[in-house]
C-alpha cells in the first residue's frame, strides 16, 4: 500500500473503534489488501481488497462505510453462505442487508449508486434472495460485484504485509474454495462475531443493532460455538490496549496491540474409559479448530485419564499424536503438570475437553480454566472452579 492509503486504512479503523466497539472488533480480524485489478472494493470472505485510487477519491465517512461494508460481508459469511445460488442475485441481496445496517448507524456514508431497499433490508439475506427471485423488477444490476470466489489476480504476487495468514492450513489462495478453506474461514469469522458481540455488550453499549442481531440469528446457534468463550481468555478488551503494534508502525498503521498474543494454552483431552471414540474424535477436531482459529497460540496438548500424558507442543501445521489412556478419570494430574511447566512470566490458560465425570483438585489452579463439556456430561454448575461451557453438536 502507498503511504496515503496506509494512513487512510489506519485512520478508518481507529474511527470505527470510537463509533462502534462491535464493528471495530470485527475490523481487527480483517486484512486490507490493495489491488489495481478491482475498480472499487471487494472481499473473498477472508480478506478485504480495495483499489487505492478509489479509496482516495472518497470522503472519510465514505471510506469508513466502504471498508465496513466489505468487513460485514466477510464476517457475516456472505461468501460461504451463498452455496449454489445465483452469484449476482445473492450479491444484491447481501448488499441490501449490509447497506441497511450501515445507514441505520447514522455514522457512515456510502458512495452514490449503492443498492438500498428499505422495504427488504429488515430481512435476512436468504429471505431477500427469495423475494428477488420472484420479483426481478426489484433487482438493481451490480456493475461491480464485490463477493469474490477468489482474490484478485494481482494479489498473488504481493509481498507479505507482515500479518501471517489468520486461516492457517488453508490451501493456496489461487485454488477454488475447498471444504477445508471454507471451514477455516467460517471458524475465523464466527469467533470474530462472538468476540465482537461480547465486547459490545461488556462495554455497556446495550443491545446490538437489530439488523446485526437478525443476521447473527441467521447463523445457526452451533456456528457461534465455545471457541468464542476462549477468546475472552486470550485477549483483553479494546479498552486494555498496551500500545501500538510494532508490526504496523513501519507501514504507517498505528493499530493498537491486542494483549494476549503468543498466549500459552494448555489443552487436556479426557481419554478415560467413559469417553467414547466418537467423543474423542470430536475433541481432536476441536483442538484442530483452536489451532486454526488462533494461529498465534503456543499450545501444549495432554491426554489425561488417571494420569497425564505429555505435553506435546502443537501448532497449526502439527500432526496431532494418537491418544493415550483408557483408564479411570482424575483431573488432578493435568493441573499438577501444568503447574510444573508454566512459565509464570507468560500469559496462559487451561482448556479441558471432558464429560466432567472425575476427581477434581481440592484447590483451584492459579491459571484460568475453561471446561468444554460434552452433551450429556456433568452439569455446568457442578464444576468447582473455572468456566464451563457445553460443546455444541454440528446439528
Amino acid at each position: 500500500m502507498t503511504e496515503d492509503t496506509q494512513k487512510i486504512i489506519s485512520a478508518s479503523l481507529l474511527r470505527l473503534r470510537m463509533k462502534s466497539p462491535f464493528f471495530a472488533t470485527l475490523a481487527l480480524f480483517a486484512q486490507f489488501i490493495p489491488s489495481q485489478d478491482l475498480p472499487t472494493a471487494a472481499t473473498d470472505g477472508q480478506d478485504v481488497f480495495f483499489n487505492p485510487e478509489f479509496i482516495l477519491s472518497l470522503s472519510t465517512k465514505q471510506q469508513d462505510g466502504v471498508l465496513l461494508h466489505e468487513v460485514l460481508h466477510a464476517a457475516l459469511l456472505h461468501v460461504t453462505r451463498r452455496g449454489v445460488r445465483d452469484a449476482q442475485l445473492w450479491n444484491i441481496a447481501a448488499d441490501i442487508v449490509v447497506n441497511g445496517m450501515i445507514y441505520q448507524q447514522g455514522f457512515f456514508e456510502l458512495p452514490d449508486g449503492v443498492v438500498r431497499d428499505t422495504e427488504l433490508e429488515h430481512l435476512s439475506v436468504e429471505e431477500i434472495y427469495e423475494v428477488l427471485q420472484k420479483d426481478p423488477q426489484k433487482c438493481q444490476k451490480l456493475s461491480n460485484p464485490d463477493l469474490l470466489d477468489t482474490p484478485p489476480a494481482d494479489v498473488y504476487g504481493e509481498e507479505s504485509t507482515g500479518k501471517e495468514d489468520d486461516l492457517s492450513g488453508i490451501a493456496d489462495k489461487k485454488d477454488s474454495m475447498s471444504q477445508g478453506k471454507k471451514a477455516a474461514m467460517e471458524a475465523h469469522w464466527r469467533n470474530a462475531l462472538g468476540q465482537a458481540a461480547a465486547i459490545a455488550r461488556t462495554m455497556n453499549h446495550g443491545n446490538l443493532p437489530s439488523a446485526i442481531e437478525r443476521e447473527l440469528g441467521s447463523l445457526s446457534a452451533a456456528q457461534i460455538d465455545w471457541r468464542a468463550y476462549l477468546w475472552r481468555y486470550l485477549v483483553q478488551t479494546p479498552t486494555d490496549f498496551s500500545g501500538f503494534d510494532r508490526r504496523f508502525v513501519g507501514r504507517g498503521m498505528y493499530l493498537e496491540n491486542l494483549q494476549g498474543e503468543s498466549v500459552n494454552v494448555f489443552v487436556a483431552i479426557d481419554t478415560s474409559g467413559s469417553i467414547y471414540s466418537e467423543q474423542l474424535g470430536v475433541f481432536l477436531s476441536e483442538v484442530r479448530g483452536i489451532l486454526n482459529a488462533y494461529p498465534h497460540l503456543k499450545c501444549q496438548l495432554y491426554y489425561v485419564d488417571s494420569q497425564a500424558y505429555g505435553p506435546v507442543e502443537l501448532n497449526s501445521d502439527s500432526e496431532i499424536p494418537l491418544p493415550e489412556g483408557g483408564g479411570g478419570t482424575s483431573f488432578i494430574p493435568f493441573f499438577e503438570k501444568v503447574a510444573e511447566n508454566w512459565d509464570r512470566q507468560s500469559q496462559a490458560v487451561c482448556v479441558y475437553l471432558t464429560d466432567g465425570y472425575g476427581k477434581f483438585p481440592q484447590e483451584a489452579p492459579e491459571l484460568p480454566v475453561l471446561w468444554v463439556v460434552t452433551a450429556g456430561g456433568l452439569g455446568l454448575e457442578n464444576f468447582p472452579f473455572g468456566e464451563a461451557v457445553r460443546l455444541l453438536s454440528d446439528g
